[in-house]
């Protein structure tokens, strides 16, 4: 068994997700706000968040995507685990996961012996303002006279997630491309100094279900590169448009069953996370024995840490109060061809094709892109 590679830690706070949403704050000028990423000051901005568009597969089809090619910027990391709920609510905050508390698909209640699913958050007894503390953007924002909005599907208006990571913001809901710029050309235009997220979900759907680099896919970047073309179209005066992702995306080859395979149910009371980042939440006294279980079985195909060693080791960036019993005691992260499914508790997981959640770049980048309108 070889020595797997040192994973390499977000940029937290020299270049990583949650360092955008202040960014963009102190070009609004909004007091307090610590821009590291050298945004120009304007009076509106618009975030475009592509959900599923990592920099690697951006720069892997450059034919489907010529506008995005053309624009100015580079990669950032998203953050760990490298998924929708954790990166949205770096959006949100501007703080890291560790501090706003979504730190995965799937996350341990503390004090319950639940998971909760903070994606569908079908557990009323959790409120997700309690959950998220964080105050977001939207509201530091709205405190300083700036107009914020967020523009998504209407299906995701008022849920939970929603109440958690766009708080503070107007809901302006759009069904389809065209609604999705309108709505977003309106926001722009609603104020003096306006704030708007627009975030689109259909190339991370189709990457699940059909994988990266498929014909599918492939067609849908070219929506997407429609889409990122029609709203530079519309900037007003005096705007700026950031595309940026939640994360990228791999295919996994290899399955390992954490359902069926020897070794990886012994004292296990609750498996968490996602494919491509699980925690793994032991019994009393079994820790020990579940990380080794976890080292022998996974190799050198996954790095597998305790949650002290991930911690220490800044995967999460700070760890704020009471969140760090929502991460499981055991964390492994495939970094090879490898997704840990568990096909009686999770057989939709099973299902997908394009996964992601690791530490490698090809999750971990996302772009920062730029255009400006004077």
């Amino acid at each position: 068994m070889s020595t797997p590679p040192e994973p390499p830690v977000p940029r937290y706070g020299t270049g990583a997700l949650a360092d955008l949403p202040p960014a963009v704050l102190a070009s609004l000028g909004v007091p307090g706000a610590v821009d590291v990423l050298g945004l120009p000051p304007v009076p509106r901005v618009c975030v475009l968040v592509i959900d599923g568009l990592g920099w690697e597969q951006l720069r892997a089809h450059p034919d489907e995507a010529p506008y995005l090619t053309s624009m100015d910027g580079g990669p950032i990391t998203a953050g760990f685990p490298a998924t929708t709920v954790s990166s949205l609510g770096s959006l949100a905050t501007g703080a890291p996961p560790g501090a706003h508390g979504l730190l995965g698909v799937q996350v341990a209640i503390p004090g319950t012996g639940r998971l909760l699913n903070c994606l569908r958050w079908q557990d009323d007894s959790v409120d997700p303002v309690e959950f998220q503390p964080v105050p977001t953007v939207y509201e530091r924002a709205a405190a300083d006279g700036v107009e914020t909005s967020y523009v998504a599907l209407r299906q995701y208006r008022g849920t939970a997630l929603s109440r958690a990571t766009a708080r503070g913001a107007r809901y302006r809901s759009a069904q389809g491309l065209g609604q999705l710029v309108g709505r977003a050309e309106a926001a722009l235009r609603a104020g003096d100094r306006t704030f708007v997220t627009v975030y689109h979900p259909d190339l991370d759907s189709t990457g699940h279900r059909f994988g990266v680099g498929s014909a599918d896919w492939r067609h849908q970047l070219r929506f997407v590169d429609l889409l990122v073309r029609q709203l530079a179209d519309v900037l007003p005066p005096g705007s700026a448009l950031y595309v940026t992702a939640d994360h990228g995306m791999v295919d996994p080859v290899d399955r390992v069953d954490a359902d069926t395979v020897d070794g990886l149910r012994d004292g296990v009371a609750l498996l968490g996370g996602d494919a491509r980042a699980r925690y793994v939440y032991s019994e009393p006294g079994a820790h020990d024995d579940v990380l080794a279980a976890w080292t022998a079985v996974l190799g050198d195909r996954a790095w597998v840490v305790s949650r002290d060693r991930a911690v220490a080791d800044g995967w999460f960036g700070p760890v704020g109060p009471g969140m760090l019993e929502r991460i499981g005691d055991v964390i492994a992260v495939p970094h090879a061809e490898l997704a840990i499914v568990a096909s009686e508790r999770e057989p939709w997981l099973n299902r997908m094709v394009g996964m992601h959640g690791s530490l490698v770049s090809a999750e971990q980048l996302v772009p920062l892109l730029t255009t400006f309108r004077q």
